[in-house]
């Protein structure tokens, strides 16, 4: 493991700024858990038509877990039952959804067609019911789906087979996955089919209830692919306007196919190139720290391509942004900072808390040159006992207009709840980035917070899980 300090060894808000300072990060930090309403995460905040109640977000967190046809399982209920108990006001997305079955990044990813639209219907009234019984209404509630094709990352039938749909050939990126120099590229005609996917997902989300899809464009997927595709021809690559020709089309054909259906993006804001664990320090029982597959390749953020993004987001109307960085299958430490490293990662290469405030501070920028694009931050997880402390000081300074959740909700769902209502947390329910629900999918099991929920050590994966990790 690292020798980096854990943030449970810090035992209060001025020694977590110390930390900071030691690092030489510029990040606010409070000294107490404000409860609402004097809390900055109890504000309201008016998105697209609708006030929600407060700053908090969960991301759209996935299981492997859902049934092979692409229906909602009882373990997506339960998830999803989570999110709706979680106390935060914004739930983007749930978890990714394939517009079509062979875009799917694993066998147990939900679908949305035709075929399993009455169940992602049920699935979304059982949320916002379950919220309303707990807090009284939705009138404040803000669901949306994400709308996804993984692209080079599919794996649709078998969870340890990569049947990828590539845009271009990434020197790096297909070497590091096994694609050939002849691995045939996705026609312009099957992107354009593929919109109207995405448009015909639209019009099912919004006969669910949701009032937003998210066109997922982060972490190495297919949106997030057509960003990077500069060495494509045709009309969907090379400049910057061919880039972002899906998204524009995407756009107009969901608004075209819907009533009043919102559109928001998730994006990987920056890139670093892929990374591996260092050869030279890496054992069969104990992974190296991670290196640059190309020392040459950038290792810096860089918002250019972003700011040009977002402006061209404002200029279409798409209006909430949700900011993320880089990708979990290439570069997880900027991605989601973490400690301990899942089974096909590396040893952090910095402290993670450099990668927290990385993105914090990229999603601050992007804030600071578009304040009239609602922005919601990524990235929070590891900071643990001072996520509270850290969230509603950059909200309260405008750094961002809400806080995301992600993995954090699988170990403590009512993190939101507990915070607002009492000041308070429960930090023997915090996630410490054990990785296990990443591990666990990485190698076919379903992905939970195995160390800190009993119901995940009750499934059979859990002893699997063991086994692999002892290896």
């Amino acid at each position: 493991m690292s020798s980096f300090p854990r943030v449970a060894s810090l035992k209060s808000a001025s020694a977590f700024r110390e930390r900071l300072h030691q690092l030489n990060l510029n990040l606010p930090c409070d000294d107490e858990i404000l409860p609402e309403p004097d809390s900055p995460m109890a504000q309201p905040l008016a998105v697209d038509g609708i006030v929600i109640g407060n700053r908090w977000v969960i991301h759209p967190m996935e299981g492997w877990d859902a049934e092979a046809d692409g229906r909602p399982s009882d373990l997506v209920r339960r998830r999803w039952r989570n999110f709706a108990l979680s106390g935060a006001k914004w739930l983007w997305g749930g978890e990714a959804m394939a517009v079509v079955p062979d875009g799917r990044a694993n066998p147990n990813q939900l679908v949305i067609h035709q075929a399993t639209e009455d169940d992602l219907k049920r699935l979304a009234e059982e949320t916002l019911e379950i919220h309303r019984r707990e807090f009284g209404s939705v009138d404040d509630f803000l669901l949306g789906f994400q709308l996804t094709h993984s692209g080079r990352f599919c794996r649709p039938f078998d969870k340890k087979r990569l049947e990828p749909r590539i845009l271009y050939h990434h020197p790096i990126l297909d070497r590091k996955f096994g694609l050939p120099e002849d691995y045939p590229l996705m026609s312009d005609d099957e992107i354009k089919s593929l919109i109207d996917r995405f448009a015909a997902a639209a019009r099912i989300a919004e006969r669910c209830g949701a009032r937003f899809v998210d066109v997922k464009h982060c972490h190495g997927y297919l949106g997030h692919e057509f960003l990077g595709a500069h060495t494509r021809t045709g009309p969907y690559g090379g400049s910057f306007e061919n880039r972002t020709r899906f998204l524009r089309e995407v756009t107009a054909a969901i608004r075209a196919a819907t009533a009043s259906m919102a559109v928001g993006v998730r994006l990987s804001a920056f890139d670093f190139v892929a990374y591996k664990a260092d050869p030279e320090q890496s054992t069969p029982k104990k992974l190296g720290p991670g290196v640059p597959e190309d020392p040459q390749g950038v290792t810096v953020m860089v918002l250019g391509d972003a700011e040009r993004f977002l402006e061209m987001c404002r200029s279409i109307d798409i209006r909430i942004i949700n900011i993320s960085a880089g990708s979990p299958y290439y570069n997880p430490h900027i991605q989601r900072p973490a400690l301990f490293p899942p089974s096909d990662g590396y040893q952090p290469p910095e402290d993670p808390l450099v990668g927290c405030a990385r993105q914090i501070q990229a999603a601050a920028e992007l804030k600071r040159k578009f304040p009239d694009l609602i922005l919601v931050g990524t990235a929070y997880s590891y900071l643990q006992e001072y996520l509270p402390h850290v969230a509603q000081a950059v909200v309260r300074e405008g750094m961002i207009d809400a806080v995301g959740l992600g993995r954090m909700v699988l170990a403590y769902p009512t993190l939101p709840k507990d915070t607002l209502g009492t000041g308070m947390m429960n930090h023997k329910a915090l996630c410490r980035t054990f990785s296990d629900c990443t591990t666990g999918p990485r190698n076919g099991l379903v992905s939970g917070c195995y160390p800190l929920d009993p119901f995940y050590r009750t499934l059979p994966d859990y002893k699997l899980l063991q086994q692999i990790k002892a290896k």
